[in-house]
């Protein structure tokens, strides 16, 4: 089984961006994408006619072309349940979180696509970080309440934060910048405490200089200033599953690049 994840920063602009070229690609049996800042009947026919192998499941909220996410996934999939955020409703208006469950095997399996808020200050200067924090705090509340039951989850997306210094081309520099405060890669030590694990590091614990978030200015991509801000973190039981995982650092289109992870 193949699991993509991308932040693709508005699916209408990406898809002028070989996105289904992509698509086609990869082949992956769910792709969760995040920020597709497009209401469903907003959705360009070109995705319908490209992914008619799909079924999909898209959270929009009532702010405009803002965050909202969507799942696609392939219609022989087994899914028992899909839903769109409606145990966070204090943070509905944003669509950000989007899940299926699904049967694979014998177990179930609950992937929660997600699109974490950026903490920084809004333009009319009210405060994010603890409305963040918060967030962070709803979802691991879910999480516990998942496993609780010893079903497994996956959880994936643009996470907005740099868990340790690897994960940041300039740790040293940014010490003070949101999306690398102390307070909030606490955040990332709960999910540990939570027994979930991040793959990627999991899979390559001391490898440097891998990123999956650049900005667009000062040639950040080919300086390789980047930061890690897309992760998958699974259940433990599903860690001997993984195959391999990867940054798809190449492709083009969106700040972020498309994270994937394969599963025996």
């Amino acid at each position: 089984m193949k699991i993509v994840s991308w932040n693709v920063n508005g699916i209408r602009a990406v898809i002028q961006k070989w996105f289904f070229d992509w698509v086609k690609n990869n082949d992956a049996d769910i792709i969760c994408l995040q920020e597709v800042k497009a209401f469903e009947n907003q959705i360009p026919s070109e995705v319908r006619f490209y992914m008619s192998n799909y079924d999909y499941l898209w959270h929009q909220w009532s702010r405009p072309w803002y965050a909202w996410t969507a799942i696609f996934f392939k219609k022989w999939l087994e899914v028992v349940e899909k839903k769109s955020d409606f145990l966070f409703r204090e943070f509905s208006d944003e669509g950000r979180v989007t899940e299926i469950v699904f049967k694979h095997w014998w177990y179930i399996i609950y992937l929660l696509n997600v699109y974490f808020p950026n903490g920084g200050d809004r333009a009319d200067g009210t405060e994010m970080l603890s409305y963040k924090l918060d967030f962070y705090e709803k979802i691991r509340q879910y999480i516990q309440w998942i496993r609780a039951d010893w079903d497994e989850v996956t959880i994936c997306g643009d996470f907005n934060i740099c868990h340790t210094e690897i994960d940041i081309a300039r740790p040293k520099e940014n010490e003070n910048s949101i999306w690398f405060l102390p307070i909030e890669r606490a955040e990332m030590d709960k999910l540990q405490i939570d027994w979930l694990i991040d793959v990627f590091r999991q899979l390559n614990p001391e490898l440097k200089n891998q990123y999956t978030w650049r900005s667009y200015r000062g040639w950040a991509r080919e300086r390789n200033v980047w930061w890690r801000l897309d992760y998958f973190w699974i259940s433990p039981t599903l860690m001997g599953m993984v195959q391999s995982m990867q940054h798809q650092t190449n492709i083009m289109g969106s700040d972020h690049c498309p994270i994937i992870i394969e599963f025996r």
